[in-house]
C-alpha cells in the first residue's frame, strides 16, 4: 500500500440503493460535484493550517445546506411530518466529542454539536434542550420550514401509503440513506471525524439513529476516524465505528482490514447495511459499503479530487 496517496479528507453522502443506470446523467453530476464542493471547503481549512476538527466541520456545513442529500436542508421527514436532525463531531486528538439529536432549529447541526462538546460539560443533547441551547450558544437559527424539500415531503406520502396498504411498520430500504460525514487528517496527523442526518423517512417516536451516537456511527482516535451511514439501528447495536478503531488499536488490523470486517461481515451478520469512511493517522482510508451504492470522496494531499457513486469504484 506504500505508493497509494496520503488522504486528507474523505467524506460520504450516504449508503443506500444507488443502481447505476437509475440515477440519471444530471442527477449524477449534480452528486458528483456537490461532493467535490465539500472536500475543496475542507481542504481549504487544511491548506491555512487549519485542524482536521475545523476541516470535518466546514465539509459537513457544506453538505447540510444541500438539498441533495438527507441532512440540515433536504432533511427527510418523520412519520409527523417533522424534520428532526442529529449530529456528532469528535477530535481524535483529545477524544472529545459532542452531539446532537432531534434539533429543529438550526442551520448546521454539526456545528451545534461542536459547541455541545466545547461550551458544555456534556457530550450529547436531545430535543427541546438541545435547541434552548442553540440559543443560547449563539448559533444561527432558522424557521423549520428551511430544511423542507418538496421531494422529500413526497417520500414521505409515498411511505405513508405503502404502510398503510402493508398495514405494517417495516420501513423499505430506501428509507434511510443520504447521512452525510467527513473525517480528515490535518498536517499534524491528528484525525477528526463528523456526522449529520435527518435520520429515517417516517421514524417514530424521537427515533435517533447512528450518526449521533459516539462509537456508532461517529468516532475518532490518535490512529482512527471514521464516519458510518447505514441502516442505524445495526451500526448501534454493533457499536460499528469504535469497534473498527478498536479492532486497528488492539489486533493491528489496518485500516482497510478493519473497516471491511465490520461492514461486510459484522453488520451484514445482524441483517444490517450500508457503509463507512475511515482515515488512519497516515493518511490511508477505507471507504467500504455493501449496498449498490454511496456517495462518497477523497481528496489527497496533493489536492487531487476523487468522487464515487457505485460499487465498481466509479
Amino acid at each position: 500500500d506504500g505508493d497509494e496517496p496520503m488522504i486528507s479528507i474523505a467524506i460520504h453522502g450516504g449508503a443506500g440503493v444507488i443502481e447505476r443506470g437509475k440515477l440519471p446523467a444530471q442527477a449524477e453530476q449534480a452528486y458528483r460535484a456537490s461532493l467535490d464542493v465539500a472536500l475543496r471547503a475542507g481542504a481549504t481549512v487544511l491548506a491555512a493550517n487549519g485542524s482536521a476538527l475545523d476541516a470535518v466541520e466546514a465539509v459537513v456545513r457544506v453538505l447540510e445546506d444541500n438539498p441533495l442529500f438527507n441532512a440540515g436542508r433536504g432533511a427527510v421527514f418523520t412519520a409527523d411530518g417533522r424534520n428532526e436532525l442529529d449530529a456528532a463531531i469528535m477530535d481524535g486528538a483529545t477524544e472529545k466529542a459532542g452531539a446532537v439529536a432531534g434539533v429543529t432549529r438550526t442551520r448546521h447541526p454539526v456545528s451545534l454539536a461542536r459547541a455541545v462538546m466545547e461550551k458544555s460539560p456534556h457530550v450529547m443533547l436531545a430535543r427541546d434542550g438541545a435547541d434552548r441551547f442553540s440559543l443560547e450558544a449563539g448559533l444561527e437559527q432558522v424557521d423549520p420550514s428551511w430544511f423542507r424539500t418538496e421531494e422529500r415531503w413526497q417520500q414521505l406520502q409515498k411511505a405513508l401509503a405503502a404502510e398503510q396498504a402493508q398495514a405494517s411498520a417495516t420501513l423499505p430500504a430506501t428509507a434511510y440513506f443520504g447521512t452525510v460525514g467527513a473525517v480528515a487528517r490535518d498536517a499534524k496527523g491528528q484525525l477528526a471525524a463528523a456526522t449529520s442526518t435527518g435520520g429515517m423517512t417516517n421514524k417514530r417516536w424521537g427515533r435517533i439513529g447512528d450518526a449521533p451516537v459516539i462509537g456508532a456511527g461517529t468516532y475518532a482516535s490518535a490512529q482512527c476516524a471514521v464516519s458510518a451511514t447505514g441502516w442505524g439501528e445495526f451500526y448501534i447495536r454493533a457499536a460499528v465505528a469504535h469497534d473498527i478503531c478498536a479492532r486497528m488499536a488492539y489486533r493491528g488490523d489496518s485500516v482497510r482490514a478493519a473497516a471491511e470486517e465490520v461492514v461486510l461481515t459484522v453488520v451484514p451478520a445482524l441483517g444490517g447495511d450500508g457503509g463507512v469512511i475511515a482515515l488512519d493517522a497516515s493518511g490511508r482510508v477505507a471507504m467500504p459499503f455493501n449496498t449498490e451504492g454511496m456517495y462518497r470522496g477523497t481528496i489527497d494531499a496533493d489536492g487531487k479530487v476523487r468522487t464515487a457513486i457505485y460499487r465498481d469504484g466509479d
